[in-house]
């Protein structure tokens, strides 16, 4: 249960169905806050007829100090006459509240209606209207308010999220004429070569006429991104009904700066991209040259040497493929893993060996530099299982199993073959592959390694969740 509905639940005579339409309410605190350069604070009375504060929230738009926080705090008639006029006369009052020794305040209070017609709250406006010096301020106020009494529930939280210092308020009146513009409103406009953008009907040619391209965007049919030569605005329109037609609040956001690093960083992606393809392929042109070395080798020892080094290559050129491909910095292991299991199976495996492979994992995703060490990793695994695990048998099994858990990832690769020497000892092992196999496990994944013998061998590799990166 959230405060404003414990608060009314608990202290007010109010109904279930009142206290959740105040709750949807105040979601647009945030909002009419930025939008009217105020402190909008929700006041409601409690069984013995004192005030209580259930909802406020304070503006982006305006910088003079506001109170602290005080929801939930309550307050007699004689001490907010204001407000508790407001209640009593059911009717919208201005007026001025003491902030500090000298400091007054402007507040414009409204009275908050049910669907019924019975009266639930009064919301307040508190603010400096000499400091924020706006023309108009009190049309705004009025619409900010038919604003409220109109939305419709439940509140659509992107089309109402808050707004910067920068963006721009325009309201167009009934009859399709601009009756307020903030001042950066007029700024924006004024860099477009319109002087004076009050009393102009919205679609007038002398406010268009700049506009060389209008998106609506995707999913967001009350957002437009327009063009106007080299800058780049978004138009979020608000609708209010008004004597069958429409008010409008217009804000006017300019996301130039925001485009042209959006355009930098897809520019420099696909370049990034670019970079991995030819690595990719610069890899596996070495690859080619190693093959052809190795098929002219007359050396058994100098072929295998040199087959190995080809598959490592190509492991490393499995991970690149994928960056090419989806130019993220990220990597799906488990497309990795499958396709290196498939990679050694089609180059390393004797023609006259039948081979079962079993693959299974979860969706783990690693930053590339840790998805090119596992893939080294698991190619070294497969390898060994391959020239070790099965001598003088016709068939047998090599399998990938990786799961996640509550703090890493377990990957574990297993065979059926003939299992490890009762003398093994991975921190003592001379193979070259184990070597490489320890080292980027332990020192470039962070992680463990355990072999295991019973039907076959299984080395299980745990990797721990890095919880701050989520990786």
């Amino acid at each position: 249960m959230n405060e404003l509905i414990n608060i009314c639940t608990k202290n007010t005579r109010l109904s279930k169905a009142q206290i959740e339409y105040l709750d949807k309410i105040s979601l647009l605190f945030p909002f009419i806050a930025d939008i009217s350069y105020s402190q909008v604070t929700m006041y409601v009375r409690d069984r013995v007829k004192s005030l209580i504060i259930v909802a406020q929230a304070k503006p982006h738009t305006s910088f003079f100090q506001y109170k602290p926080n005080s929801i939930g705090s309550m307050a007699k008639g004689s001490e907010e006459p204001l407000i508790w006029r407001t209640f009593r006369f059911a009717k919208h009052i201005q007026g001025k509240r003491e902030w500090a020794v000298g400091l007054l305040l402007d507040m414009y209070t409204f009275p908050l209606y049910d669907s019924n017609g019975e009266m639930v709250a009064v919301i307040c406006f508190e603010t400096n209207y000499e400091e924020i010096g706006i023309d108009g301020y009190n049309y705004l106020l009025e619409t900010v308010f038919s604003l409220i009494s109109t939305v419709q529930l439940p509140i659509d939280k992107n089309k109402f999220r808050p707004l910067l210092a920068s963006d721009g308020i325009i309201v167009v009146n009934e009859n399709g004429k601009i009756a307020f513009a903030n001042t950066a409103a007029a700024s924006i406009y004024k860099v477009l070569g319109v002087g004076n953008i009050i009393g102009h009907h919205i679609f007038d040619r002398e406010i268009t006429r700049h506009i060389t391209k209008k998106t609506t965007i995707s999913n967001l049919p009350y957002e437009m991104e327009i063009e106007v030569g080299e800058i780049v605005l978004v138009q979020r329109l608000i609708t209010i009904p008004k004597n069958k037609k429409e008010i409008k609040i217009i804000v006017v956001s300019d996301v130039t700066e925001i485009k042209k690093k959006e355009k930098q960083l897809l520019i420099k992606a696909t370049v990034i991209q670019e970079i991995h393809h030819r690595v990719k392929n610069n890899l596996q042109t070495i690859a080619s040259l190693l093959r052809l070395q190795a098929r002219r080798s007359t050396s058994l020892e100098v072929k295998a040497a040199l087959e190995e080094s080809i598959n490592r290559i190509l492991s490393i050129s499995v991970v690149h493929e994928f960056l090419s491909q989806q130019g993220e910095d990220f990597i799906d292991v488990a497309e990795v893993a499958k396709n290196i299991l498939d990679l050694v199976v089609n180059n390393m495996l004797d023609p006259g060996f039948n081979l079962t492979t079993k693959f299974s994992s979860e969706k783990v995703i690693l930053p590339s530099e840790k998805a090119c060490s596992l893939a080294l990793v698991i190619n070294e695994l497969i390898l060994n299982s391959l020239e070790h695990g099965f001598a003088g048998n016709k068939d047998g099994t090599i399998g990938i199993e990786i799961v996640i858990r509550a703090d890493h990832y377990l990957i574990t690769i297993y065979d059926n073959g003939h299992g490890l020497p009762p003398e093994f000892d991975l921190q003592r092992s001379k193979s070259l592959g184990l070597q490489i196999v320890r080292t980027l496990v332990q020192e470039d994944l962070g992680g463990t390694i355990n072999f295991k013998s019973d039907i076959g061998t299984y080395a299980v590799i745990n990797i721990p969740i890095d919880i701050e990166r989520g990786i």
